[in-house]
C-alpha cells in the first residue's frame, strides 16, 4: 500500500518526561524529584516551545494519593494550563509503579483501588480524553514478579502471572470508571517492544519469551483463549481459569497501542557460556544459557523498531505509536536513534501502517536507568534538555530536532549522515551469531538499505594540533562516536599562517573546527613570549577569524593558569581573569579576541588534563617513578580540578553538537592539591605510597608561576563526573591498553 500515508493525517511528534515512580525494598525511587519536574511549573511553558501538542502527563498515583486522600494541587496547577494552552495531555497513574504502601501489584484488591482513584481523577478533570493508567505491565511484572528487582520482589511465574493480571485487570476496571464520566476517553497502552532472538538449541525458549511479550495487549485485547500458545502455562502457574478467561468478554482494547523499544530490548539467548562474561549467564532449569543484548552478537544485527512494529500492527491491526524513544548514549547516537525511527514510522505509513506519532521521551534525561532504578547513585543521562545547569534548562541538538520534526522539516546535522553505533561492526562484542535465512524474513527500510551521503553537507569535523595528545584523543572518540574528523598536524596545518588557514577551511569545508594544537610549556614561555602568544593567540584568532567568515562553529581550549588563586571555592566562567604566568597570560587574550571576532566559538577552560593513551601526562610520570622506587616530588600547596582526557572529549563533542558557545569549564568533579593527585594516583596502582613525598612550589624549580587554588567549578553544568571514577576508568583502560599491545 505504498502511498497510503499521504491519506492520514500527519505523523505526530509526542514527548514525555521520564516518571518512573519504582520501589525497592521500602524506598521509592522518584524520577520527578530526581530530575526536578516536581517543583518546575515552568517546564510545561518550554516543551511547548518546541511545537509538542501531546504531553505523556504523570499524575502518579502513590505522589498524590500516598496516604489514600489525594492532593490534586500539582495537577491542577499543570493540567489548568496545558488545557489553556492546547496541550494534549495523555494521563498516567503507575509508572513501573506498585501503588501507595497499603497494596502492592499482588494485592487482590489492586484493581479496584486504583480504578477508584482512576474515577476520582476523571471526576476532577473530565476533560482529559487520553489515559495510560499503568505504563508496560508485562514489562513492570516481569522486573517486579520474575527477576525480583521491584517491589514486591516476586521471582516466580506464579507472581509474574498474578501481576500481568492484577495489571489489566486494573487497566480494564480504570478505564471503565473514567468512561462513566468520559464515555469518550481513549486508552493508549503502552509496553516494550522488544524480541527473542537464539541458537537453535534453545529455540523453544525464545518462542515461549515471543509469545510471552505480547501477553499484557493480548489480555486488554480479549485474545487469550484456550488456543493461546501460553494458555497452558498460565493456568499450570496457578492462575484462576475463571479469572483468565474474564479476559475474552470483559476486554479493553487500547485505541492506540503504544510500544517503546530500546536498543537492548531485543535478546539473544545462547547456551555456549564460555563466549560470555558469567553476570549473563542463567538458565531455565532445562538449559543453562546466557542472555544478551542482541545487537552485540548478531551477525545480521537486531531486528529494530521498523520489523518490529510491523509485528505489532500484523497482529493488533490497531493504531500505533512510539511512545518513548531514547538513548543513554552520546549526543549524536541519541539523535541518530531519533531519526531512525522517525524515518522507520514514515516508511510504514507508506504500507499502510497506521502509526500515528512518535515520542521522544526523557525530556529531562533520567536518573540510575544503568542499575535499572535498583541502586540510587546519581548516574544521569541527558535527554532533550540538561538538567546540569543549576534552575534552567540546557537544551541539547535533540531539542532542534524536535522543533524541526514538529514544523514537518527534516533534521539535517552533519552527525546524522552517518548510522548509530548499533548499525556498525563494532558493536559485536561477542563472537557473531548468525541466524541464517532470518535476514530473508525481515524487511530492511528503505532509507538504511539505500543510504547516501549528500554530497553538499558538510560532514567532517576539522582537528588542528591532531598530531598532540588532545588532538590524538579527539580522533579516536570521533572515530568510536561515528563521527567524520579529519586531524591536520602542524606541518599539514600552521594556524599561525592566515593564509594557509584559509586556504585549508576552503578545502576541507569542515562544519566544526576544533583547534588542539598551541604552546603547552608553561614553564619555557617566561623566556619564549613571542612564540606562546604566536601560537596561543594568534593562531586561535586567526581560526576564528575564518571560521566567522564561513559560519563555522569553533572549539577552543583555555586553561585554569588564567586565575590567579586568590579564591578559596571553585572558580565559574563569570569570574574575573588574573593570570600570573605568561602562559596564562597568552590564553586569556586568546579567550578575549576568539570570541571579540567569532562570538560563537565555544572556548573551554581545563585543568591538569590526564589520558590512557600518551604517556606524557602527570599521573605516568607518577607510576614510571614508582615503578622504579624513585621518590616522586610534588606540590602540597597547588590544588587543582584534573581532567580525563576521554570525559573532556566526550563531554566537548556533546557540546559542540549542541550548539553551546562561550566559556565554558570542563573538569571531573574534586580537588585536590598535586601531591595528593599523586598519592591517588599510587593507591589505584597499588605502588608504595611512601614514594610520594609532599614538597612547597618553590622547592620544584618552577620558573612560571601557578595560582595557588586553581579548581574549577561551573555556572552552566557540571558535564563531568567525579575525579575518583574518572581514576578508576583510567586505569581500566591503561590495562586493556596494555593487553592489546
Amino acid at each position: 500500500m505504498v502511498g497510503a500515508e499521504s491519506a492520514m493525517a500527519p505523523l505526530e511528534i509526542w514527548a514525555g518526561v521520564e516518571c518512573t515512580l519504582n520501589r525497592v525494598g521500602n524506598v521509592y525511587f522518584d524520577q520527578l524529584e530526581l530530575n526536578g519536574h516536581a517543583s518546575r511549573a515552568t517546564d510545561l511553558q518550554t516543551f511547548a516551545a518546541l511545537g509538542i501538542r501531546t504531553l505523556r502527563f504523570p499524575v502518579l498515583w502513590e505522589r498524590t494519593a500516598p496516604h489514600g486522600i489525594a492532593d490534586w494541587t500539582w495537577a491542577d496547577e499543570r493540567l489548568a494550563w496545558m488545557r489553556d494552552h492546547n496541550i494534549r495531555p495523555i494521563v498516567g497513574f503507575l509508572h513501573h509503579g506498585s501503588g501507595p504502601r497499603d497494596t502492592n501489584l499482588l494485592d487482590p484488591y489492586f484493581p479496584a483501588k486504583l480504578a477508584k482513584f482512576a474515577l476520582s481523577f476523571a471526576e476532577r478533570y473530565p476533560w482529559v480524553e487520553h489515559y495510560t493508567p499503568i505504563n508496560e505491565p508485562l514489562t513492570t511484572a516481569r522486573f517486579s514478579g520474575l527477576y525480583g528487582f521491584w517491589y514486591p520482589h516476586g521471582q516466580d511465574s506464579g507472581a509474574f502471572i498474578t501481576i500481568v493480571l492484577n495489571q489489566c485487570k486494573a487497566i480494564i476496571e480504570s478505564m471503565k470508571a473514567i468512561r462513566s464520566v468520559n464515555p469518550a476517553a481513549q486508552l493508549v497502552q503502552t509496553e516494550d517492544l522488544g524480541k527473542t532472538h537464539s541458537t537453535p538449541l534453545l529455540k523453544y525458549q525464545a518462542d515461549f519469551e515471543n509469545h510471552r511479550r505480547w501477553l499484557g495487549m493480548d489480555f486488554l485485547c480479549g485474545k487469550v483463549l484456550p488456543s493461546h500458545p501460553l494458555w497452558r502455562f498460565l493456568l499450570r502457574y496457578g492462575s484462576n481459569r475463571k479469572l483468565v478467561e474474564s479476559f475474552q468478554e470483559d476486554c479493553c482494547p487500547p485505541n492506540i497501542l503504544g510500544f517503546n523499544h530500546y536498543v537492548t530490548s531485543e535478546r539473544f539467548l545462547d547456551e555456549r557460556l564460555v563466549r560470555y562474561p558469567a553476570h549473563t549467564h542463567g538458565g531455565n532449569g532445562r538449559h543453562r544459557y546466557a542472555d544478551v543484548e542482541a545487537v552485540r552478537v548478531l551477525k545480521q544485527g537486531s531486528e529494530g523498531s521498523f520489523s518490529l512494529l510491523k509485528e505489532a500492527w500484523e497482529r493488533y491491526h490497531l493504531p500505533l505509536a512510539v511512545t518513548e524513544v531514547h538513548l543513554g548514549c552520546t549526543r549524536e547516537e541519541q539523535m541518530r536513534w531519533l531519526m531512525e525511527v522517525w524515518k522507520s514510522c514514515l516508511e510504514l505509513r507508506d504500507f499502510g501502517v497506521d502509526v500515528r506519532a512518535v515520542t521522544p521521551w526523557s525530556l529531562l534525561g533520567s536518573f540510575d536507568w544503568n542499575s535499572l532504578v535498583t541502586r540510587q547513585t546519581g548516574y544521569y543521562e541527558s535527554g532533550v534538555y540538561d538538567i546540569r545547569c543549576g534552575n534552567q534548562l540546557r537544551e541539547t541538538a535533540l531539542a532542534q530536532m524536535i522543533r524541526e520534526l514538529a514544523m514537518g522539516k527534516e533534521p539535517a546535522h552533519p552527525v546524522l549522515e552517518n548510522v548509530g553505533w548499533w548499525r556498525r561492526p563494532e558493536r559485536l562484542l561477542f563472537l557473531p551469531h548468525d541466524l541464517g535465512g532470518r535476514e530473508k524474513s525481515v524487511v530492511t527500510p528503505t532509507f538504511l538499505s539505500s543510504r547516501q551521503k549528500s554530497g553538499n553537507v558538510r560532514h567532517r569535523i576539522l582537528v588542528a594540533g591532531g598530531s598532540g595528545t588532545l588532538g590524538h584523543a579527539f580522533v579516536r572518540i570521533c572515530e568510536r562516536r561515528g563521527i567524520e574528523v579529519l586531524a591536520l598536524s602542524r606541518r599539514d596545518l600552521d594556524i599561525c599562517n592566515p593564509h594557509q588557514v584559509k586556504e585549508t577551511l576552503a578545502l576541507v569545508n569542515p562544519w566544526a573546527v576544533i583547534n588542539a594544537a598551541g604552546y603547552v610549556q608553561v614553564d619555557e614561555a617566561e623566556n619564549d613570549q613571542e612564540k606562546c602568544f604566536l601560537q596561543n593567540v594568534k593562531g586561535p584568532e586567526y581560526l576564528a577569524q575564518e571560521c566567522a567568515k564561513r559560519g563555522i562553529p569553533l572549539l577552543t581550549f583555555s586553561s585554569d593558569l588564567v586565575f590567579d588563586g586568590q579564591r578559596e571555592n571553585p572558580y565559574s566562567e563569570t569570574n574575573s581573569v588574573a593570570p600570573l604566568s605568561v602562559y596564562g597570560d597568552s590564553k586569556a587574550e586568546a579567550e578575549s579576541r576568539v570570541l571579540a571576532v567569532h562570538p560563537n566559538s565555544l572556548v573551554v577552560r581545563t585543568s591538569a588534563f590526564f589520558g590512557p593513551w600518551d604517556q606524557y601526562n602527570f599521573i605516568y610520570f607518577v607510576l614510571r617513578s614508582l615503578e622504579e622506587s624513585i621518590d616522586f616530588h610534588a606540590s602540597h600547596e597547588n590544588v587543582v580540578s584534573p581532567t580525563y582526557v576521554p570525559d573532556l572529549v566526550d563531554a566537548c563533542l556533546d557540546l559542540l553538537i549542541d550548539g553551546e558557545k562561550g566559556i565554558w569549564h570542563l573538569a571531573n568533579q574534586g580537588a585536590v592539591s598535586w601531591y595528593e593527585l599523586a598519592k591517588r594516583a599510587a593507591k589505584h596502582s597499588g605502588a608504595r605510597l611512601d614514594h610520594v613525598k609532599a614538597r612547597a612550589s618553590d622547592e620544584l624549580g618552577w620558573v612560571a608561576k601557578r595560582p595557588r587554588y586553581s579548581v574549577l567549578g561551573s555556572e552552566r553544568g557540571m558535564m563531568l563526573p567525579d575525579l575518583d571514577h574518572a581514576l578508576h576508568r583510567f586505569f581500566r583502560e591503561k590495562l586493556n591498553t596494555f593487553k592489546k599491545r
